[in-house]
């Protein structure tokens, strides 16, 4: 039976919680109201992004010039880095980003707490990038009976995807990490650690922790792609406050018109695309992520534009299924007019709004 993603559904009390960590600057408060006008003076968009691999078109767009060409001069583009969901929707609720390159669990829970009014995805970035990474000796889900297995977060994205991925094959799991199979929740990069001292038999995983995982002595036991129609699955999109997509619809057409053009450069200059990620992730960390580790872990993510609703849905209905999150409705968070209009005049395919 097919599985379908999860994308860090947290609870909405997590997403209040969590609003607080940030790898750079948020930003003072501010709304934006130098544009309250519209955007016929100059306007200043504050945009969010994580610096690590699922988030490269963001990365590589600000790195290499990309968005700052299509918003032109009268656009000042204010980048602003997160390293978690939370956080960067409570800076959009807080007035401190206008949009953001972010997760579909974050994406659900702000349109969801903000009873749809707050925010839109107008675009896709990436697909695929997770596995569940174990020991050589476990075979199959049968052999994970009795065993630890770790997740980035109770409730998140891959904690999800394991959850019902185990339901699935008949094995059962527990919030307090009881069951057939016990689920402990861990930073990703104490998952290392742990992996390497037996505290733990897996995980459940993004890139570049699947390859870091890997080069421990650990092998792939489920590619998340395989459980996907079309080995696709949406892990970033990028999402606008409604706010500013009222207020300036023209600078959202030409931030998107970046996006497209940065996953252009991703897309056809690979080596040029992952080293201006490790020099990026440098710049902003203080510590370059080792260039070996991106070419590894590259092959597992397509860089697409098409945020693909169907999987956001299901990994939605996934995680209700496993008793994780309440049923959202989802209509009208998409408004993808602005992404096919970049999309026809690169002369690519467009995508179905849902």
């Amino acid at each position: 039976m097919r599985r379908l993603p999860l994308r860090r559904l947290v609870t909405l009390t997590a997403l209040a919680t969590l609003g607080a960590a940030t790898l750079g600057s948020t930003a003072a408060c501010g709304d934006n109201s130098e544009n309250a006008g519209g955007s016929s003076g100059p306007v200043t968009l504050r945009l969010g992004y994580f610096p690590n691999i699922t988030h490269a078109p963001a990365v590589v767009g600000v790195e290499k010039g990309i968005f700052a060409e299509k918003l032109g001069t009268n656009v000042k583009l204010d980048p602003k880095t997160f390293n978690a969901g939370p956080a960067a929707i409570e800076a959009v609720f807080s007035g401190a980003l206008d949009a953001t390159y972010i997760g579909p669990n974050p994406t659900v829970n702000a349109f969801s707490k903000s009873k749809g009014e707050a925010v839109r995805v107008i675009s896709g970035a990436a697909s695929g990038g997770v596995a569940l990474v174990v020991k050589p000796g476990i075979t199959g889900a049968q052999d994970l009976k009795g065993k630890k297995i770790a997740t980035p977060q109770l409730g998140n994205t891959q904690d999800v995807a394991i959850r019902y991925w185990l339901k699935q094959q008949g094995l059962t799991t527990t919030k307090e990490g009881g069951g057939d199979v016990k689920i402990v929740p861990q930073e990703n990069a104490q998952t290392i650690e742990t992996f390497n001292s037996g505290a733990i038999d897996g995980a459940w995983v993004p890139e570049p922790f699947v390859s870091r995982l890997l080069n421990a002595g650990g092998k792939v036991l489920i590619d998340e792609r395989d459980l996907w129609p079309d080995k696709k699955f949406v892990i970033t999109n990028l999402l606008v406050s409604t706010k500013f997509l009222k207020a300036h619809p023209d600078v959202v057409q030409k931030l998107v018109d970046g996006q497209v053009a940065a996953n252009e450069f991703v897309n056809t200059k690979p080596e040029e695309a992952q080293q201006a990620i490790s020099d990026a992730i440098g710049k902003i960390t203080g510590k370059p992520l080792d260039l070996k580790l991106i070419k590894q872990a590259w092959p597992t993510l397509e860089f697409t534009n098409d945020p693909i609703p169907s999987s956001l849905k299901a990994g939605l209905d996934h995680a209700v299924d496993v008793s994780l999150t309440e049923p959202v409705d989802l209509k009208g968070l998409y408004d993808l007019k602005y992404l096919n209009n970049a999309l026809k005049a690169a002369g690519k395919p467009e995508v179905v709004q849902p």
